[in-house]
């Protein structure tokens, strides 16, 4: 929100899983498009938007070959999925691609380091079980410079990065995430389209 109002543009929810992103565009007026290429899970968003009374376009796909048009969006948002991806290259390459000029492409992904390592696979999915185990490959980890070359090579500006975290706990006693000094383990960052692109 700090960086983009969400008012009226056109949004790919690149990696959108159930919904939870989009739903939460949408709520701020945003015309959301979600992609994913779990079925199952388009299917569930699709399910829920409908029960919401939400105007969400879901499609199955992946992010190496988007089914859009150029500059057909206006932001790209793209929450844990970069260390997903089989072809980062490509990814960065669509996402600039569907972006229009003075597009924004806003993401988080997990650093590759031992630490990184540590916290997502040993305490997070071995440990606390807070993820299936076999949830992240500690191969797709991107160090944050390599991120920032993809971006730039594929002809998108990089914009700040910031380590992300817990900081709290919520009254529900949900753990609340937001911006932390250090990018050691998770960190979130913006890139844009050049306007004369």
């Amino acid at each position: 929100d700090r960086h983009i109002d969400w008012k009226d543009r056109r949004v790919l929810d690149l990696g959108c899983a159930g919904g939870f992103m989009a739903e939460a565009l949408v709520n701020k007026g945003a015309q959301v498009t979600g992609i994913d290429p779990a079925a199952y899970a388009i299917e569930a968003a699709k399910s829920r938007a409908k029960l919401m009374g939400q105007k969400i376009k879901y499609d199955i796909g992946v992010g190496e070959a988007l089914p859009y048009q150029d500059a057909a969006f206006d932001a790209v948002v793209c929450v844990d999925v970069l260390e997903h991806v089989s072809d980062l290259t490509q990814v960065a390459a669509e996402v600039a691609r569907v972006l229009s000029p003075s597009g924004m492409f806003l993401y988080d992904t997990i650093n590759r380091n031992p630490l990184s390592r540590l916290a997502t696979i040993k305490i997070a999915e071995d440990i606390l079980g807070l993820l299936p185990k076999g949830t992240h490959d500690p191969d797709l980890f991107i160090k944050p410079k390599e991120l920032e070359i993809e971006l730039t090579n594929a002809g998108l500006v990089a914009g700040p990065q910031t380590g992300l975290g817990p900081r709290g706990i919520n009254r529900k006693g949900d753990l609340v995430f937001g911006p932390l000094p250090l990018k050691s383990v998770i960190y979130m960052g913006i890139a844009t389209k050049p306007e004369d692109a």
